[in-house]
């Protein structure tokens, strides 16, 4: 396991454009998918992680809590199936059923929708505004495995209620941790390391 911090992205980034299948659905989720929407939440995120299984639970209630405020909500697991076989599609929608995800899980199998985003970890979470310039990007919250601080996803939900608000999200924000995410080998992107 190797843990990194996310790059954190320039506040005011266009969301990049994807187009990927869900996993539970197999239909393709687009950016476009989401046009509209008062904002948009785009999180990195696998099945085998323990930063991920420490906080998953947490990411079930957000989608529960913030899916009838307006919120929209993409999941994307980009983990290479040549090391990690156990990130696959057929896991992944295992896990989505079994946390009663209310978002698309998508699986971005080239990873080039990672590199857009300048994706570096998972869990790795993305905040864009009605306009789907980024607002957001960092920690869910203080809690890391093995820490005892609670799982609140206190960070996160503070910038979904504000934008939610239409109020400034504070731009000092605290990078997510976790564990890398996991390239093809000779795809690491050039952020990555």
């Amino acid at each position: 396991m190797v843990m990194v911090e996310s790059t954190m992205l320039p506040l005011g980034t266009t969301a990049p454009d994807f187009a990927l299948p869900d996993v539970v659905t197999g239909q393709t989720v687009t950016l476009e998918s989401f046009a509209g929407a008062p904002a948009l939440l785009v999180m990195f995120i696998c099945r085998h992680c323990p930063f991920v299984k420490h906080v998953e639970q947490e990411i079930a209630r957000i989608g529960q809590d913030y899916g009838t405020k307006g919120l929209s909500i993409v999941a994307i697991s980009a983990n290479s199936l040549e090391t990690h076989p156990q990130d696959g599609p057929e896991h992944l929608k295992t896990q989505a059923l079994d946390l009663g995800f209310t978002f698309p899980y998508c699986f971005d199998e080239t990873q080039v929708v990672a590199q857009r985003y300048t994706a570096a970890c998972t869990p790795d979470f993305f905040v864009f505004d009605g306009d789907q310039k980024l607002v957001y990007r960092g920690q869910l919250d203080d809690s890391r495995p093995g820490n005892d601080v609670p799982v609140t996803g206190k960070d996160l939900r503070a910038a979904l209620d504000a934008v939610l608000a239409g109020q400034p999200v504070p731009a000092e924000q605290k990078p997510s941790i976790g564990c890398n995410i996991k390239w093809t080998p000779g795809n690491e992107p050039a952020y990555f390391g």
